[in-house]
């Protein structure tokens, strides 16, 4: 039976996509660590003399490796130097994009200064959690991020609470009051992308077009290790060939090589992650351009598959001992299933497929590396697709798929968000004690 949306509730699912798709510059994670210093420095009012940062475990994992954009440097120093030097909150997550070389040899210098400290934030249970506190001539400012890359919960002067979620949220009035995200189901994300109007769903081009551009873009260059360009070059084809499968693989690995290599290309995030928006994006354009979908279908399988991923993460969290790439594959693989031909039931077994294969990738912080799990998640969607074409489905008697779609997903997810604690704990003590 299908669900028969409202136009109010289109509206909400909608509304829902367009905060959870949105453009980055770099790893969410010292970004949103920059928005963070940003915020705190503009409530200062000055440049800061001193910067403090206290993180959850998860976003230290996530931001120790990875290259911050247009520094040709790695970690959490230079990304929050920037932050205070030439980053403006009203960015969000694009930032640092005023960044230039004279910002980056100054933030050095604040660096050599030892004016940036960063710790790790104990006895909190939210895995999203950025503190910053900023100090210049007997002042300071602090701003808390906590629950999404950009959802600031605290700011404050001196001692001066200027604005606080908690009492936000107990003020009488709507705009005060956090928006709450509709209840989704499998289902009810099929009927969605299957049956809005194409007008209204046409913004989910733009993620297409920025996503196809970071691959495009970044084969022109060596970023990271240059996945991508390995699985485009001549010594690729002579062992696995020019096939479409090859092509899915290798430009969406290109596009990830570049943002984890901190190239200044702007990509569609999903969920809070680059890496989430271009797995869930990139596979699905390129398979949708080499079959000759048209523009209703690709813009129906875009949205299944971005809207998937919003769905699973719902329940996953921003971040956990989870690869995204297994996540935001998935919800590839449902958009291909589709431009397969397949119908709801296909899509199904493609997701029971995915979380059969993929349910124990660990996440061990953001890093080029990246790039190889993100192959292995994209060529297992285009597999599970086959499979789910070809009506082959992981059964409930097998580990931990349920009939239930739904519940598979859950399961998946519970093991992520809670089992996999201490395995977070153990990648982060040996990132930290090398």
């Amino acid at each position: 039976m299908n669900y028969t949306f409202t136009a109010e509730e289109r509206k909400e699912i909608i509304a829902l996509m367009n905060r959870e798709i949105i453009p980055a510059i770099g790893c969410t994670e010292p970004i949103a660590v920059a928005l963070c210093v940003a915020k705190a420095t503009e409530t200062l009012g000055c440049r800061p003399e001193r910067i403090e940062a206290r993180l959850s475990a998860n976003v230290l994992k996530n931001a120790m490796g990875v290259g911050i954009p247009g520094t040709g440097m790695t970690g959490l120093p230079i990304a929050m130097a920037l932050g205070a030097l030439i980053g403006k909150s009203e960015y969000e997550l694009e930032v640092l994009k005023d960044a230039d070389e004279a910002a980056v040899e100054e933030g050095k210098k604040m660096i050599d200064e030892k004016r940036i400290d960063v710790d790790l934030k104990y006895n909190i249970t939210e895995k999203l959690y950025i503190e910053i506190e900023v100090f210049a001539g007997g002042a300071s400012a602090m701003a808390i991020i906590s629950g999404g890359h950009t959802r600031f919960v605290h700011i404050s002067r001196c001692g001066e609470v200027l604005f606080s979620a908690e009492a936000a949220t107990s003020e009488s009035s709507a705009a005060a009051t956090e928006i709450k995200d509709p209840e989704l189901t499998l289902k009810k994300v099929w009927d969605f992308a299957m049956t809005a109007p194409v007008e209204e769903l046409r913004f989910i081009l733009e993620a297409k077009r920025l996503n196809m551009n970071a691959a495009h873009e970044s084969l022109k260059g060596n970023y990271g290790h240059a996945i991508g360009k390995l699985f485009r070059s001549e010594s690729e084809r002579n062992v696995m060939g020019d096939t479409l499968h090859c092509q899915i693989v290798g430009m969406t690995t290109a596009a990830c090589d570049a943002r984890m290599a901190g190239a200044m290309i702007p990509v569609m995030s999903n969920s809070g992650s680059g890496n989430q928006g271009l797995t869930s994006t990139v596979p699905v354009a390129v398979y949708a351009e080499q079959i000759k979908a048209n523009e209703e279908q690709t813009i129906r399988s875009l949205i299944l598959s971005n809207l998937t991923v919003i769905y699973i993460k719902q329940s996953l969290g921003r971040l956990s001992a989870l690869c995204g790439c297994v996540v935001a594959a998935t919800g590839s693989s449902c958009g291909i299933t589709y431009l397969m031909g397949g119908g709801y039931e296909e899509v199904t077994f493609a997701v029971k497929n995915m979380i059969a294969n993929l349910a124990g990738m660990i996440c061990d912080g953001a890093k080029p590396s990246c790039a190889m799990k993100c192959a292995s998640g994209v060529s297992t969607a285009v597999v599970s697709a086959l499979m789910a074409m070809n009506n082959r489905c992981v059964k409930s008697v097998e580990g931990i798929i349920d009939d239930d779609v739904d519940k598979s997903i859950r399961n998946l997810t519970d093991i992520g968000r809670d089992a996999m604690v201490h395995t977070d704990a153990m990648i982060l003590r040996i990132m930290t004690s090398k």
